[in-house]
């Protein structure tokens, strides 16, 4: 039997739903989870320069897609793994990103290089390792990446406290990168 979808407003909801017409099934369509790191080796910053679109050709932190079945942290680890060849330890929660313009909930740590050594991997074109006055700015993929890298900076050396979240200017995440940096 063939499901057919459409958008309704199903008894007891607030918004519209995908529904199966046949059924009343609700699918459920909700945001997705991104795990990354502001890692420091060095006292420089890890920053991959993407492979894959979107904004293949930029720089962005280690950080990816939390799959089913791992924790946040685990999630995290394995990103960097993927991306740039790194085992890195988790000092904690560095932010909390909502992007809102495209269903996304951000949460990134701040780590350091657990071992010596990173390299790219299959979704990165190259990893370097910068010092904060290096950073290429006008290169950077996302919004947040900088917000992170910002938030990095402003707790540089001190203990962790309540993470960071989306600047009050963009307190939703709808903002893209103005023109003048994104390339």
């Amino acid at each position: 039997m063939t499901q057919r979808f459409h958008r309704t407003i199903p008894e007891g909801e607030d918004r519209e739903r995908l529904t199966c017409a046949d059924c009343g099934f609700i699918a459920y369509e909700n945001p997705k989870i991104v795990a990354g790191a502001v890692v420091e080796a060095q006292g420089k910053l890890l920053l991959c320069r993407r492979a894959i679109a979107p904004r293949a050709g930029f720089w962005t932190l280690p950080a990816g897609y939390m799959e089913l079945g791992e924790t946040v942290a685990e999630a995290a680890q394995r990103e960097a793994w993927e991306e740039a060849q790194a085992r890195i330890a988790l000092e904690g929660i560095l932010a909390v990103y909502s992007i809102a313009r495209i269903g996304q909930v951000q949460i990134l740590f701040r780590a350091h290089l657990a071992e010596p050594g990173y390299a790219a991997g299959p979704e990165s074109l190259e990893v370097r390792l910068f010092a904060w006055e290096e950073i290429p700015w006008d290169e950077i993929a996302f919004p947040s990446v900088h917000w992170a890298l910002r938030h990095w900076q402003a707790g540089r050396g001190q203990p962790l406290g309540a993470p960071a979240s989306n600047p009050e200017a963009d307190a939703r995440g709808m903002m893209p990168l103005p023109p003048e940096v994104s390339g």
